[in-house]
Formats: structure tokens, sequence, C-alpha cells
């Protein structure tokens, strides 16, 4: 794929990266937004206000070129890059900018490190790492389009109704305008609102959180402190208003030939368990054994806590476990405190042949993996999804 050349100029910059990776990736994006303010609506502002991007950002340019010459080998990685950019629809012609952008950085960071021989070096491997994503991102385009009840781009929806499942967590009901049907999705994927807030354009990922086959699509939005989107859509998104919408897309589904028969946990905490619910109502019929764990402050935030005890109600092989860290007077958690591997332990097979999904502040997925790998859950097993680089919640 790359000539020799190319192979050893890259990875010769592997040690700087390790060093200089993250002022590179930070630098990149002020460049960037200044230069092209018209791929600003494509990053989320306070990922890039806390580090989290930049990080991120840093850790796949390292490992890209750690792995030049056996990109096999961070192949895993790709689904889940394709996913997101398909989500956010990510064109061709975002590529040049974002390429042109990286390797000025990379010159004006490194300065005479990054040598007329190193950045051209770099721009080969960009180009081709560009030119793979472009196809692959065409191949999701298409197939959402041409599936029954597809599109491509934006699509005009309304909010049908709002219900407030938390004192934080407000769910919207979504139809299309056009009366049509709907492009089915996997339980655990998310769609893309597209937005203008005080005049900036925006896009925000929110998980769905229903059933597939619904004649509406359901998310189920935190309200952050500090986030516009969020505080938008609580303060402004009633019923009647439209908005605009790409379609459902995310690698962190239920899905796999044993996805009816092996024993499913469903670890979340937070507005974590917006995509566990969609898992949820999919699989409780099924008579999979399913056990539900949730951990949130106080009932007074735990959204879905009626409907995950109407669907354990309804179906036996569904066994909840709510877990309080600061209990109200009227609360009733089974647990207080946080997640222990002991608490883990109980909800898990002796074999430990289960599917484990999990998702929560970074803090709490931490725990969890670090509690399911030490538990002897098989590591292929373990699914989540986590923005940044996976070191960060991999670390002791």
């Amino acid at each position: 794929m790359f000539s020799a050349q190319t192979i050893s100029l890259v990875k010769a910059t592997v040690p700087v990266l390790q060093q200089q990776g993250e002022a590179i990736t930070s630098h990149f994006y002020k460049l960037m937004f200044a230069n092209h303010p018209e791929v600003k609506a494509f990053f989320n502002e306070s990922h890039q206000a806390k580090g989290t991007q930049a990080r991120a950002l840093a850790g796949a340019v390292l490992a890209y070129a750690a792995h030049i010459d056996r990109l096999e080998e961070i192949a895993g990685a790709l689904p889940r890059i394709i996913q997101k950019h398909a989500a956010l629809g990510v064109l061709p012609e975002h590529y040049p900018i974002v390429g042109s952008c990286l390797l000025r950085a990379i010159k004006e960071v490194l300065g005479d490190v990054a040598t007329d021989d190193i950045i051209k070096a770099w721009g080969e491997a960009y180009g081709a790492l560009a030119d793979l994503l472009i196809a692959a991102e065409e191949e999701v385009y298409h197939a959402n389009e041409k599936r029954p009840g597809g599109w491509r781009g934006e699509r005009d929806f309304r909010v049908a109704r709002r219900q407030e499942e938390s004192e934080l967590i407000t769910s919207f009901y979504l139809e299309p305008l056009d009366g049509e049907a709907l492009l089915a999705f996997m339980p655990g994927q998310y769609l893309t609102l597209v937005l203008s807030v005080d005049g900036q354009a925006m896009r925000r990922n929110y998980s769905l959180s229903d059933a597939p086959g619904k004649a509406w699509y359901r998310i189920s939005v935190k309200r952050e402190d500090g986030g516009r989107v969020s505080t938008w859509l609580h303060e402004h998104a009633t019923v009647g208003t439209r908005l605009r919408v790409q379609a459902p897309c995310g690698d962190f589904t239920l899905d796999g030939p044993t996805a009816n028969h092996r024993p499913l946990l469903l670890v979340t905490g937070g507005v974590g368990i917006t995509p566990a619910m969609s898992m949820l109502e999919a699989a409780a019929p099924t008579g999979r054994p399913i056990r539900f764990i949730h951990a949130a402050r106080h009932g007074g935030v735990h959204a879905f806590r009626d409907r995950v005890d109407a669907l354990a109600a309804e179906h036996s092989n569904v066994k909840p476990l709510y877990i309080y860290e600061e209990p109200r007077a009227a609360d009733r958690p089974h647990a207080t405190g946080f997640l222990t591997k002991e608490l883990l332990a109980k909800a898990l097979p002796a074999d430990r042949n289960v599917d484990l999904y999990f998702l929560g502040p970074k803090a709490f997925m931490r725990a969890v993996l670090a509690h399911g790998l030490a538990l002897g859950v098989p590591e292929q097993q373990l699914r989540y999804e986590f923005f940044g680089p996976l070191e960060d919640l991999k670390a002791a």
C-alpha cells in the first residue's frame, strides 16, 4: 500500500507523536476552525473545551503511525469511525480540509523536525486513509438510502410528544413530516440532529431509546450544565417543533448470532441508560436471560424505572437491580453506594459466558470494565461506547 520510505518516515514520527501528539491536534483544531468555520458544526464544543476531542484524535494519529505497516491490527477501530462520520454527514469535500490543516499543524508544532519528506509521507498516509473512509462512508449512505424507509442526508421530522423521564432527562418522540415509513435501526444506534442554536449550526448525536419498529424515533436527552443543544431542546423543542435528522447509525448494537440465547447484562449509569432501554425493549420478549443494572445518584434522576419494572413484571427473564449513590428518603434502591465488583459478580452466570453492555460516565465505565475483566468476562464480550483514547478507560 505504501512505499518502504513512506512507512519508514511515518514510523519515525512515533516517538515525537507520543510527546507532542496532543499539542499537534489541539493546534490542528484551532487552525481548522479559524480557516474553515463551516466544519465547526461537526464537532462538539464541550468535547473541544474539555480537550477530549484533541486527546482522542492524538491517540488515533499515533495508532495509525505506529501501525502503518500492519494496518490490519487497527482495522477494528474503523467501523466506529465510519459510523460516526456517516451519522454526522461527513462528505468527501471535508477530507481535504482536514488533511491540509493536519499537515500544517504537524509542521508548525514540530518545526524543523517535520522535514519536507516527512510531510510528504504523512500526506500520502492521510490520503490513503481518507480514500478508504470516503468509500466506506458512501457504502453506509447508499445502504441507508436504499433500505425501506431510508434516506440520504437530512430529513424533516416534528416533535410529536414530550415525556419527562426524570428531573434531568426528557424524551422526544420524533415523527417524519412526510408521513412515510421509518428506516429500521439496531438497538444501541443513535441519530443526529442538525440544528441552529442562536445562529450557530450544530450537530449532535442522541441514542435511540425505544424499540425498533415504531412509528416514531425516540431520543431521551439529559439537560447538561452548559449544554447549548440539550438546553435548547428542553426549553424550545415543544410539540410541533420541526427538526432536521440524519439517518440512524452506530456500531454499539445488540446483535450477533448468540443474541437470543446467551445471557445479557446491561449495566448503565446516568444518561447511559438510553441505548440500554432500546436493547431491553427489543430483548425482553425473546426470553433471553437479562439482568438490568442501573446506577443513579438518587431516585429523582433515575429515568425509566417504571418502564423497566413493568417489563420485569411482564417478562420473568428480566431482573433489574438499582443502585443509588445518595438515596432520598422515599427512594427504594436495591443497593446504595457504588457498583462494586461483588454486586456485579452476583449478576454474572457462573461460567461468565455473558454479553455485558455498559455505558455511563467515564469513572463508572472504567470501574465496570475493570470489574468485568477481573471477574473473568471474556474481553470480546464486554461491549461499550467511549469517547476518547481507550487508554483513558483502561487505565488503572
